[in-house]
């Protein structure tokens, strides 16, 4: 961004590598905590064993993580409302990306956010 002016409209998508990644783990474990009996356990190479054990073992575990993860996620966009605030990304728009981006996909976003250095004018 190159100046004072663009700083406060400042978004960057996150790699859609990582978002494709967190969207189909979160997706998986989403199954695996809410439908459990729907999981073709044998169709999944080593992940299915390993899946149907925690269902069977550690579900509770497993239930609770999931809602830990969301409270993390949470956590994280209220996290990136104050770096949008302390870096001066002010546009309304602009945060509210951000905000969302990073409830959705956590650290992928707000690791750009906090790597984001806004360029300062000098005051004269």
């Amino acid at each position: 961004m190159g100046s004072a002016a663009s700083d406060e409209h400042y978004f960057q998508r996150g790699n859609l590598f990582w978002f494709a990644v967190i969207i189909v783990s979160f997706g998986y474990y989403t199954w695996v905590v809410f439908w459990p009996q729907s999981i073709p356990y044998e169709s999944l190479g080593p992940l299915g064993p390993f899946t149907q054990y925690l269902v069977d073992h550690h579900h509770t575990f497993l239930h609770n993580g999931y809602w830990i993860a969301w409270l993390i996620h949470v956590g994280e966009s209220l996290y990136a409302m104050v770096l949008c605030k302390s870096k001066g990304i002010t546009d309304g728009r602009a945060q509210l990306l951000w905000i969302l981006q990073t409830f959705l996909f956590g650290i992928a976003s707000l690791s750009i956010l906090m790597a984001y250095r806004p360029k300062r004018q000098k005051r004269t």
